[in-house]
């Protein structure tokens, strides 16, 4: 993918009980059915931090899906930031945990 001017990076954190549910699996999935790259991981304070990259009416998409998650999550808050200066992504991976940083 190239960054556009239709294109845009946001880095979303996800709390509530999203870890041991498949989120991570969930994102994934749903952010290459829609054409999105960039990552997923587990945080080591039970959220899941994700970096998307893609047109900005389809990361609004996907943003409203993280609200509910997949079937067995349960969802408190999803924040979203813009990354500016982002690397281009080439696919949308899962990541080993990390601290939050």
């Amino acid at each position: 993918m190239t960054e556009n001017a239709d294109s845009a990076t946001r880095r979303l954190r996800i709390t509530g009980k999203v870890q041991g549910v498949g989120y991570r699996a969930w994102t994934a999935h749903r952010a290459r059915k829609l054409g999105l790259v960039g990552w997923v991981r587990n945080l080591t304070d039970g959220s899941i931090e994700a970096v998307i990259q893609g047109p900005r009416e389809t990361l609004a998409k996907m943003i409203a899906a993280c609200h509910a998650g997949p079937p067995l999550a349960r969802v408190t808050e999803v924040k979203s930031e813009d990354v500016e200066g982002s690397e281009v992504f080439a696919a949308f991976t899962q990541q080993p945990t990390a601290e939050p940083g």
